[in-house]
């Protein structure tokens, strides 16, 4: 069995998950959303809404240690009018992990909670939004769950009141996740022979936009000389390791690295890269990178 299935296996043996779709389990997610984003009451997704959602051919999920609810997941139908005519898809709205249970499989369990009901409805793809500064979010979405970027969005969601976005413009990357392609099947079964190292990706001609500075840490980046990196090979856009642990000891360093990725990454999209996989070293200082490239 692969790294990845023995992960979900274990997942799905510790905790039970299941749809929510009654008013307790509403309420629990209610409070549960309070704890995951700090900060503003009026940010939580009403439990009424989340059971016409789940009534109505959405989905509500959650992730349950005894009778305790550790994690939720919730979507709803969809169309994508990237394409004409709009393609019917599932839109994933919010996965929310209890602080206390996070890295531990929970997040991504849930997510295939959710690819296993969304293509039992006879769907292909499931989109979402996160913020492409969120180290712990790219890993999860890009790295193990196979999701791929081209689509960069500026605030999206205007001013967010809760503690995790407070203070800084929405920006997100719309996340396509194809749920029966062949990039997909292969992170889920743990075969994907994609280079996941900095050793290994530099060693295969990719080419670093901000490479770390004499301290060893990252910068943000500028799209001066984007021109001359062959669009043939990856590129590499590092990005703060902790984004939330920066942005609370210097705004404006923070600032600085949400323009700088928006003019890149728009920049890149623009000239027909994506973002197809996401590396992560904690050691000897810790490294966080998306990988671009020109899709197949």
């Amino acid at each position: 069995m692969s790294t990845s299935q023995s992960e979900n296996a274990s997942a799905a043996a510790r905790w039970k998950l299941r749809p929510l779709d009654t008013p307790d389990d509403m309420a629990a997610a209610e409070a549960l959303s309070s704890v995951v984003w700090p900060g503003s009451e009026l940010d939580v997704v009403p439990g009424h809404l989340l059971l016409t959602i789940a009534h109505n051919g959405g989905l509500v999920a959650g992730a349950f240690d005894g009778d305790r609810l550790i994690g939720f997941v919730f979507g709803f139908l969809g169309l994508d009018e990237r394409w004409y005519p709009a393609k019917l898809k599932h839109c994933s709205h919010q996965l929310g992990v209890a602080p206390d249970y996070r890295s531990a499989g929970v997040g991504y369990a849930l997510k295939h909670f959710q690819r296993q009901f969304v293509c039992a409805q006879g769907l292909d793809l499931v989109t979402w939004t996160y913020d492409p500064l969120m180290s712990r979010n790219a890993q999860l979405n890009i790295a193990k769950l196979g999701g791929i970027c081209n689509t960069y969005r500026r605030n999206v969601y205007g001013e967010l009141r809760d503690d995790l976005n407070a203070g800084l413009s929405t920006d997100r990357f719309l996340v396509d996740w194809w749920l029966v392609s062949d990039r997909v099947e292969r992170r889920v079964r743990g075969t994907d022979d994609r280079q996941s190292t900095f050793a290994g990706l530099l060693a295969a001609g990719a080419h670093t936009v901000n490479p770390p500075g004499p301290d060893g840490a990252s910068r943000p980046p500028s799209p001066e000389g984007l021109d001359r990196h062959p669009t043939d090979a990856p590129v590499l856009l590092e990005i703060p390791a902790d984004f939330l642990a920066l942005k609370a000891a210097n705004r404006t360093l923070a600032t600085a690295w949400r323009l700088g990725t928006r003019a890149v990454f728009e920049a890149l999209f623009a000239a027909g890269l994506a973002v197809t996989n996401f590396v992560f070293e904690p050691a000897p200082l810790p490294r966080a990178a998306y990988v671009l490239t020109r899709p197949a």
